[in-house]
Formats: structure tokens, C-alpha cells, sequence
């Protein structure tokens, strides 16, 4: 008589796109790390006395970035509708918050940081995760007449963001508005009526303002103030250029003794060049679109049409933000300031970028 075989009870299959989702973002953080410290421990220590100060700061970032993924890879993504508006309203709070004098901080002349003592933020770091969220719920039904209040909500805040100033995040997120747009599926004729308003609206921005302006011509010329305005972008093609096609190895870098502005934020890419050359870069840009494969396969196969819209919003932002940055570096895009997603220096970035790998994550187990 054959037995009755015994059942098993069923267990969570964790499939290979959701470890990679997992490890991918992981490893590009640990990078991240080790050229955080290489382009960061002189200034580090010439300012605070210590070469570890801005390492200990990220990885503390770190740790609180995957104790966020982990939160919300096991939450339910679809009860996140509940949480859109009021992780909005949030996010509009902080915008106004952050332009308060005695709140934000202001460096270098823009205001941009909310100081807590302990830790301080980025406010429109949360508005990309709250602009996804908000929109993935709003734009999940169809309806008639809303394109008005999409403009009025973008338009409200992008000139949060925009007086800070922060021309970088403005197209980042003027970006991300118009893909989830596009993405939910909305009539395109609304998106092309945009372009030459977006293009108008471009121009005025960098006419009006001289310091845009001077940035703007030297991107069309970065020979014009080597010394001056292109001083930037001209340290960033010799840091590039000096790393050849194997690079100088690590802790080569010339660049980072205070030649290269901003080592190890946004312009880190250029001391990875440097230190790993051509080949070292391609290699870190495969793990990349790696990330973006996986992602792109987690909203592909959404089980539901709020599954796909968060999905593919966070491809769309990390998509974005990598060809900004990098468009910058090699000269192809004028600098915006964009960090380089999970690998530059910048505690708000990497926690909303591992929060946003969690929801993709719990979709792609759904």
C-alpha cells in the first residue's frame, strides 16, 4: 500500500532576481566604501582629524539603508497606497522647511540640508521616494481630466526644489514625473505638449542666472576658465585621462589631494577611473546595468499594476540619475551635483535608494 507522502510546508522561494536585487546594490555600496575613504581621508583629515570621518558616517548609512530594504521587502507593497499622501504632504514640509533660516543649512550658497546635530538630510532625497510612491498610487486608476493637477503638483514642487537651488535634483525629478507619466500608461500627447515648455523653461533658468550661464559655457567649452568655472569639470577629464586603461591601482590617486572638488560625492566616478582605468570602470558600469536587468524583470512580471508602477519608477530614477552623473563626468551633460546612486558619498541617497530596492524586492517575491 502506498504510503501518503508526508506535506511539506510551504516556504518562500527566493528566486535569482531576488538575490541579485539584493546583492547588487550591496555590492556597489562596498565599493562605494572603499573609494569613499580613498577620495575622502586627506580632506578628512585635514579637516576633522580623522581619515575614517566620512567611511564611519556612510556606513553607518549603510547598515540603516539595509535595515530599511529588509523593512520593506517583507511589507505588503500594496498596503504602501495608504502611506502615499502623507509621505507627500511630508516631503512637501521638509521642502519648505529646509529654505527656513535657523532649519536649513546652507553651503556654498544653497540650502539644501535639514542639521539635526547628530545626522543631517537631504529633504529632496525623500522627495524622489515620495514622488514615486505618491504618483505609482495616484496614476493606479484611470481617470479623466487629471493632467491639470499633475502640472500644478510637479510644477509646486519642482519650485520647492529649484529655489534651494538645485538645478541636478529639478531634472532628476522633472524626469521621473514624466516617465511615471508615460509609464502609467497616460496619453502622450499631454508629455509632448511639455517639451518645448521644458526646453523654454531651461533656458530662462540658466539666462537669468550668471552663475548657470558661466557653468553652461563651460560646458560647451571647458577650456574657457580652466581655472575658473571649467576648473571642475577640467579635473575631472585629467583624473579620468590619467587613469588609462588599467588605472594607476589603488591608492594611486592624484587627484584626490584636494585637486579634484567634491572626491567623494558626486564626482567620485573620476577616482575610480583613476585608480581602476577603462577597464576597471566598464566592469563597475556592468554591475549597473545588471541592477537595471533585474529591476527592468521585477516590473516586467508585476503581478498587479501597482507592483509595476513602483518597479519601473525605480528603474526609471536609477536609470536617470546614473546617465546624469556620469553624462557629467565624461562631458556629454553639463555637471549637475547628482550623486552617483549607492557608490557616492551621501547618507539621504543611499537610505532612499535601498528603501526603493526593498519595495522591488517584495515585488519581484510576490
Amino acid at each position: 500500500m502506498l504510503r501518503k507522502k508526508k506535506e511539506q510546508p510551504n516556504r518562500l522561494k527566493i528566486s535569482n532576481d531576488t538575490r541579485l536585487l539584493f546583492f547588487l546594490p550591496v555590492i556597489l555600496t562596498i565599493i562605494g566604501l572603499f573609494f569613499i575613504f580613498e577620495a575622502s581621508s586627506i580632506s578628512a583629515y585635514r579637516e576633522f582629524g580623522d581619515s575614517f570621518f566620512f567611511l564611519k558616517r556612510q556606513a553607518i548609512w549603510f547598515i540603516l539603508g539595509l535595515f530599511s530594504m529588509f523593512s520593506l521587502a517583507v511589507f505588503d507593497y500594496r498596503r504602501l497606497q495608504y502611506f502615499a499622501f502623507p509621505a507627500l504632504i511630508a516631503t512637501i514640509g521638509l521642502l519648505i522647511l529646509v529654505l527656513l533660516p535657523g532649519v536649513g543649512s546652507s553651503v556654498s550658497g544653497a540650502r539644501r540640508w535639514i542639521d539635526l546635530g547628530i545626522i543631517s538630510f537631504q529633504p529632496t532625497e525623500f522627495a524622489k521616494f515620495s514622488v514615486i510612491l505618491y504618483l505609482s498610487s495616484w496614476l493606479l486608476h484611470k481617470q479623466k481630466q487629471r493632467f491639470l493637477s499633475f502640472m500644478m503638483l510637479m510644477t509646486f514642487i519642482l519650485a520647492l526644489v529649484m529655489i534651494q537651488p538645485d538645478m541636478g535634483t529639478t531634472i532628476i525629478l522633472f524626469s521621473l514625473f514624466i516617465l511615471t507619466h508615460f509609464l502609467a500608461g497616460e496619453p502622450t500627447r499631454h508629455l509632448l505638449a511639455l517639451v518645448p515648455v521644458a526646453i523654454t523653461g531651461f533656458l530662462i533658468l540658466v539666462k537669468t542666472s550668471p552663475y548657470r550661464m558661466r557653468r553652461f559655457l563651460s560646458f560647451l567649452d571647458p577650456n574657457v576658465d580652466t581655472q575658473g568655472i571649467s576648473y571642475h569639470i577640467t579635473q575631472i577629464l585629467i583624473s579620468l585621462s590619467s587613469g588609462g586603461l588599467f588605472g594607476r591601482g589603488f591608492a594611486g590617486s592624484r587627484q584626490k589631494y584636494q585637486f579634484l572638488p567634491e572626491a567623494q560625492t558626486d564626482s567620485i566616478f573620476a577616482i575610480i577611473g583613476e585608480e581602476v582605468g577603462f577597464l576597471g570602470s566598464i566592469l563597475i558600469i556592468g554591475v549597473y546595468l545588471a541592477l537595471m536587468y533585474v529591476v527592468y524583470r521585477a516590473a516586467l512580471n508585476a503581478k498587479d499594476r501597482f507592483g509595476f508602477l513602483l518597479a519601473s519608477s525605480t528603474f526609471a530614477l536609477i536609470s536617470i540619475q546614473i546617465l546624469v552623473n556620469l553624462g557629467g563626468m565624461v562631458g556629454l551633460i553639463p555637471l549637475t551635483g547628482v550623486p552617483l546612486p549607492f557608490i557616492s558619498y551621501g547618507g539621504s541617497s543611499l537610505l532612499v535608494f535601498f528603501a526603493l530596492m526593498g519595495i522591488v524586492i517584495n515585488v519581484s517575491r510576490k
